[in-house]
């Protein structure tokens, strides 16, 4: 028999007004509690919810800017804990593994490259703390979050120029994993109902590496190469075999043409 869907009325969503939580919100409907910067306090959003999924974040701004990634971590774990909710998922990011060559596992030392991935760093390491603080809970899982198709620099801003991208000595294109919003919200909704204990920090995309050549070939969309200068990655590799353990994703998740589907189908 098929498994039951998952219950998504036990979720509280933080950052519904952001570029992940808008490509989730018509995946997820009505069922979770859906709430964004301008509502206000989140505690009655998390009211009676079990389980929170914080997307709420900053992604650029100087150092004052930054720090609002572990505040809104923060906030989230104190309206969760006021609540009585069981878990807290956090979307971290990959960009704290900095410039190192993967395969990135989640025990590697993070050593950050920019500002960005240093302030992801700085919230998981404040939500380690908070957590320490209050080992009755919540629960708090820091997830390392690839790219989200629909929501990175590449689909997420599609517009009638073609987009310039770095191509590489060999010939190809930056390398990433990536993970499509419905597959997203199928591991989010999974992890919040996975029945014990979480790791404190988990990677969080499909399978393999996806050229981003690929995946503009698979959205119909041409491109301007550059040649990539040396500071460009050619790959940030994610060991996600923890991941695996808990909610497995087969190949066909990382395939170009159904990260394409899913970001469109999000976005209809």
């Amino acid at each position: 028999m098929p498994a039951a869907p998952p219950d998504l009325s036990c979720l509280a969503v933080l950052g519904a007004g952001g570029r992940i939580g808008r490509l989730l919100r018509p995946i997820w409907g009505a069922a979770p509690a859906w709430h964004a910067r301008s509502d206000g306090p989140p505690a009655p959003a998390v009211a009676g919810r079990g389980v929170v999924v914080c997307l709420a974040g900053v992604t650029s701004g100087d150092a004052a800017a930054l720090a609002g990634n572990t505040d809104a971590a923060l906030d989230a774990l104190e309206a969760a804990r006021a609540a009585g909710a069981a878990r807290v998922l956090l979307m971290s990011s990959s960009a704290v593994y900095g410039r190192a060559e993967g395969p990135l596992t989640e025990d590697r030392p993070a050593i950050p490259a920019n500002a960005y991935g240093a302030a992801k760093h700085d919230m998981e390491r404040g939500v380690a703390a908070w957590r320490a603080a209050h080992p009755d809970g919540p629960e708090a899982v820091c997830l390392r979050l690839g790219n989200v198709a629909g929501a990175d620099a590449l689909l997420g801003r599609l517009g009638a120029t073609p987009p310039r991208l770095d191509i590489f000595p060999d010939g190809r294109g930056p390398r990433r994993n990536y993970v499509g919003p419905v597959t997203l919200a199928r591991t989010l909704a999974a992890l919040a109902a996975h029945p014990g204990p979480l790791p404190p920090v988990l990677n969080l995309g499909s399978p393999g590496l996806v050229d981003m050549t690929d995946l503009l070939r698979a959205a119909g969309r041409d491109w301007d190469a550059v040649p990539a200068s040396d500071a460009a990655l050619p790959e940030v590799a994610l060991d996600t075999s923890r991941l695996a353990g808990i909610v497995p994703l087969g190949p066909k998740t990382a395939a170009p043409a159904t990260l394409v589907a899913e970001w469109r189908e999000a976005t209809a």
